[in-house]
């Protein structure tokens, strides 16, 4: 047993990154994992996960039962979507109060949650793969939150409703927000709780 100290950590997760360290017990060449974004400690796991396609924030500590914690409770996560179109007050609506998904192939509707849509278009970096340009359409920024964390969750919920997520970044996950962190960037917490 190890007598190092505890330590948690906030990163602001790149696009095209995997939220893990390594892949069936061995590094694969061909994906982008978090140790190339900070040398974490030893034992360092992500709490929860964003695809790879996905950005913002991420939380990583070295202790399991925090980890636990965070993802079996219900911690609100909050994500700015950026979907195709003009989304409806129809769309939001549903959002809100439950959208019928599949996981695992099976249907499932999700919990009611918070959804807006945004008043100015947040001040995130480019994304390193461009998403599109104004020729293909309008374009709307909402806020999506949710304490649940089905696998690509937010994703299904905005196709579902009709109006397909373009990027997606979490912005806070319980009181914990990005702040003032820039993409790639690792800023060490007291704690998570």
């Amino acid at each position: 047993m190890s007598n190092s100290p505890i330590q948690h950590f906030k990163l602001f997760k790149p696009y095209g990154f995997i939220s893990q360290f390594i892949i069936n017990g061995k590094q694969k060449r061909n994906k982008r994992l978090l140790g190339e974004l900070y040398n974490f400690p030893e034992g360092t796991m992500a709490i929860g996960r964003l695809d790879e396609n996905s950005e913002g924030l991420l939380l990583l500590t070295t202790e399991g039962q925090t980890s636990t914690f965070i993802t079996s409770s219900k911690i609100e996560k909050e994500y700015y979507v950026q979907v195709d179109g003009i989304i409806t007050p129809e769309a939001m609506h549903i959002l809100e109060t439950g959208v019928s998904i599949t996981v695992n192939g099976k249907p499932y509707v999700t919990k009611p949650g918070k959804a807006f849509i945004l008043e100015a278009t947040p001040d995130f970096p480019e994304r390193g793969k461009k998403i599109r340009d104004a020729r293909h359409g309008p374009t709307t920024w909402i806020s999506i939150t949710i304490t649940e964390g089905k696998f690509r969750q937010v994703r299904k919920m905005t196709s579902a409703v009709g109006f397909p997520t373009l990027r997606l970044v979490r912005v806070r996950v319980g009181t914990i927000t990005l702040g003032a962190l820039k993409m790639g960037d690792v800023e060490t917490l007291e704690t998570i709780q």
